[in-house]
């Protein structure tokens, strides 16, 4: 038994978003409400594998270590890695359970070229067979852990009647699906039109598999709506965690005072600041304009926070707002 299966009937969780789901921000959201599961940044297997067994950094110095780090109040939580190569998926799955993880997500869905180029991510849905051994590397690195696949409906086109039952054939506990392909993006709406046929589909091959829907989902009551058009097992929130701690506890984020706001960014930039190694000051920024809008003298403040390059010069700036 994994806790998968101890999951309530309808649950939402928290979606890796790399430098935005940071153990900074997630330590934030749960100050107010954990998610059912929170994912973990992704993070590259070959990565792990080639820094830490090569002696190139110690776990201290390692970047990739700490985009791992978690705490007890995160739990379940589930360890995402990318990779094509089924040695270091192996190595990253045995990682986590050594450090332990509630559960192993492989990336086969990113649209990154970078990632892309090494077989990885959205690279794997044109390569079915790879995609499998990597999923098996991972199954025996996870130690009894349960292993699932985030990927999306295609590449180029809706391939998914080619591509899902390559993924459902392998001993995967969970399946997130992105509901574009990679050459959407995120250009296009997310295809919720046909959340239902995939759900039948996927169920007629493997009844006992946990089924998640990504893509526009705005908050609770949209996730709650999108499960019931569905039959999803669950939700993944990405986006509508931007400004909004406070999302699984269902307020909406127009709901939320501006100065409860700007308290918690202040939580955010003191937690960012003790992470290590240290994270680039900038990769906080991306916080500002979510934190800082709706209300006059936004503008204003937002662009003084912009200037900024430290905790302390934001923490002045904040308490003078």
């Amino acid at each position: 038994m994994s806790f998968w299966q101890n999951l309530p009937k309808r649950f939402f969780v928290l979606a890796p978003m790399a430098d935005v789901t940071d153990p900074a921000f997630r330590r934030l959201i749960g100050e107010t409400k954990t998610p059912d599961v929170t994912w973990t940044e992704f993070v590259s297997a070959d990565g792990l594998y080639h820094t830490r067994t090569k002696g190139i950094m110690t776990d201290a110095e390692n970047p990739l270590v700490r985009d791992l780090a978690f705490t007890e109040g995160e739990r379940p939580i589930v360890a995402q890695f990318f990779g094509s190569n089924p040695e270091t998926m192996e190595y990253a799955a045995a990682f986590a359970k050594e450090r332990g993880f509630d559960g192993i997500d492989i990336n086969m869905g990113c649209p990154d070229k970078s990632i892309e180029k090494q077989g990885a991510g959205a690279a794997h849905i044109k390569d079915p067979a790879k995609a499998k051994e990597v999923i098996r590397a991972a199954i025996r690195g996870a130690g009894g852990l349960p292993v699932s696949v985030k990927t999306r409906l295609g590449f180029n086109t809706m391939q998914w009647k080619e591509w899902l039952p390559a993924l459902l054939e392998e001993d995967i506990a969970a399946l997130t699906l992105h509901l574009r392909t990679r050459k959407e993006m995120s250009k296009v709406p997310a295809h919720w039109e046909m959340a239902a046929e995939l759900n039948a589909f996927v169920r007629e091959r493997r009844p006992d598999i946990k089924l998640l829907g990504n893509g526009d989902v705005l908050d609770l009551d949209d996730a709650t709506q999108k499960i019931a058009m569905s039959g999803f097992d669950g939700i993944m929130l990405g986006r509508a965690i931007f400004g909004n701690p406070w999302l699984f506890t269902g307020r909406k984020h127009a709901d939320i005072p501006q100065d409860e706001k700007l308290v918690a960014l202040l939580s955010l930039a003191r937690y960012f600041d003790e992470l290590r190694p240290r994270k680039h000051y900038a990769i906080l920024k991306k916080h500002f304009k979510a934190f800082v809008n709706g209300f006059d003298g936004a503008a204003e403040l937002r662009g003084k926070l912009m200037e900024t390059n430290s905790l302390e010069e934001l923490t002045t700036i904040l308490r003078d707002a």
